[in-house]
């Protein structure tokens, strides 16, 4: 038997008895132990497969810039990182702008504001719609990522690689879940428009926080996977799904309040299950799509 037909048995084997991602675990572990990692085929590796949870970190700290690739400065960088995160914690403290009572995801709002430019006068000052997509997605971190100076860090980047990359894409994202799912179901957007909940959807929750307060964590970090590494079309087809596993429910309500009302807060126990049917959907429709938005 040669190396390549062994390691397709091997494959098989293991997707039958339940362990799937071991191929593709040893895998990324090669990659990992480059000196220099390889950052186009680390984005090729999670556009393809969900991340091994103890290189999640690792790999989203890479491919958002947190981390050089090289492996020999990767102790520095973060020390670097740590001490800017110390300088701007102190720096809030100083002008007493945050207390030990200030909520952690507010403290990192207000880290990432003050970084930017953008502090407010007062913390008693609204919160814009951006603060609310910040906080949603550094809350939604924060059950992903166990140290606090990796959770601010990967919240920032992550939230400046949407304002940034896929600042023109987003936009363009509900005309696209509108497209695939008249592929998928035309009847059930049809009753979408006769509610007239088209325009009316959670499409903020969904392509803005980027699923952040509608999943759980351990089902949105496999999306997250996919935005982080370069793909945001993948929330489209994420929003496709529920709407064709929660087809009943929807076909069932009659106007637009309570269809959103519903997509607001959907049921969590399907979601590892509307994850992996989003991800087939998406490369049924887009083959295997590589860091392309």
């Amino acid at each position: 038997m040669t190396e390549d037909s062994q390691r397709n048995f091997r494959s098989v084997y293991y997707e039958k008895v339940g362990f799937r991602g071991v191929e593709e675990k040893k895998s990324l572990e090669i990659l990992l132990k480059d000196d220099c990692l390889d950052v186009e085929k680390l984005c090729t590796f999670s556009q393809r497969f969900p991340l091994p949870s103890m290189y999640r970190a690792l790999v989203w700290k890479v491919l958002l810039g947190i981390l050089p690739p090289h492996h020999e400065s990767h102790a520095q960088v973060m020390m670097y990182r740590k001490e800017q995160y110390s300088d701007v914690l102190h720096a809030l403290e100083v002008i007493r702008f945050i207390s030990d009572a200030t909520p952690q995801v507010e403290v990192y709002l207000y880290m990432h504001r003050l970084e930017s430019g953008k502090l407010p006068r007062s913390p008693s000052f609204p919160l814009e719609p951006e603060d609310e997509v910040f906080l949603a997605i550094a809350k939604a971190m924060e059950e992903m990522v166990e140290d606090g100076i990796d959770c601010y860090w990967l919240t920032r980047c992550f939230v400046n690689q949407l304002n940034n990359k896929y600042r023109d894409f987003l936009p363009q994202l509900p005309k696209a879940f509108e497209q695939y799912l008249n592929l998928e179901d035309s009847r059930l957007l049809s009753h979408l428009k006769a509610s007239s909940a088209v325009s009316k959807l959670p499409y903020d929750l969904w392509f803005k926080r980027c699923f952040a307060g509608c999943l759980p964590e351990s089902s949105l970090q496999r999306v997250w996977d996919k935005v982080i590494s370069g793909s945001c079309k993948i929330l489209v087809f994420v929003a496709v799904e529920i709407l064709l596993t929660f087809k009943i429910k929807v076909t069932a309500l009659n106007s637009a309040e309570k269809i959103t009302k519903f997509l607001e807060n959907i049921p969590q126990d399907s979601s590892d299950a509307i994850v992996s049917k989003a991800i087939d959907l998406w490369h049924k429709h887009c083959g295997n799509p590589v860091h392309s938005a």
